[in-house]
């Protein structure tokens, strides 16, 4: 198992971000939270999970060892794969994970795409009691703090996208919460986290 990669950041796509390690460069998949901590030039340690599959090798990454942990754990319940499980943790933290399965919170697994009521029941089914206990004061939604990027439309509308989204629906989703931001009085340029779990609610709704 390769459990993290460390090295400079060559390159950060929609889906995932290049690390140079020792003249080689590693391709590695990561949920839009976590790129939003990566930028090119600068050194960068991401912990990592290789799936592997006949015809494939898929490196994920992650900001820390927890939610490598979760992601993992997820992968054992039925019907979770892989992207599923990246989709969860783009959407909730690991913490937030951890409590909507300890609370039997069906709606909050039910705002990641992807999963409906009975995907949800199966998941507070399968791993209640084995994700672990959630860190006192622990949000119950969101990422690490990340720094905010400018054209923070273009990041949530890629992270979309990369997750499963049509463009269209991508582009509907991030002018809705253009507006609700801009008419909350938030600021200009938000908090790329926030705006992408604000986007994602808005999909859920329509």
């Amino acid at each position: 198992m390769i459990a993290h990669v460390a090295g400079s950041v060559a390159a950060v796509a929609p889906d995932g971000a290049v690390i140079d390690v020792g003249g080689v460069g590693l391709f590695v998949q990561c949920t839009p939270g976590t790129l939003a901590s990566l930028r090119p030039g600068e050194q960068a340690r991401v912990a990592t999970s290789l799936v592997v599959r006949e015809d494939s090798l898929t490196l994920y990454g992650f900001a820390t060892d927890d939610e490598r942990a979760v992601f993992e754990l997820l992968q054992t319940a039925s019907g979770v794969g892989p992207r599923l499980a990246q989709a969860m943790l783009a959407v909730l933290t690991p913490d937030a994970l951890r409590r909507a399965v300890a609370s039997e919170d069906l709606a909050a697994l039910m705002s990641v795409p992807g999963i409906g009521r009975k995907g949800a029941q199966r998941i507070v089914l399968e791993l209640a009691g084995r994700l672990g206990a959630v860190a006192d004061g622990a949000p119950l939604s969101g990422t690490a703090a990340v720094t905010v990027l400018p054209h923070w439309q273009d990041q949530v509308r890629a992270g979309l996208v990369s997750l499963g989204w049509a463009s269209k629906e991508a582009d509907q989703a991030v002018a809705a919460v253009a507006s609700e931001f801009a008419s909350a009085g938030e600021s200009a340029d938000p908090d790329v986290a926030v705006a992408l779990r604000a986007a994602l609610r808005a999909l859920g709704r329509s």
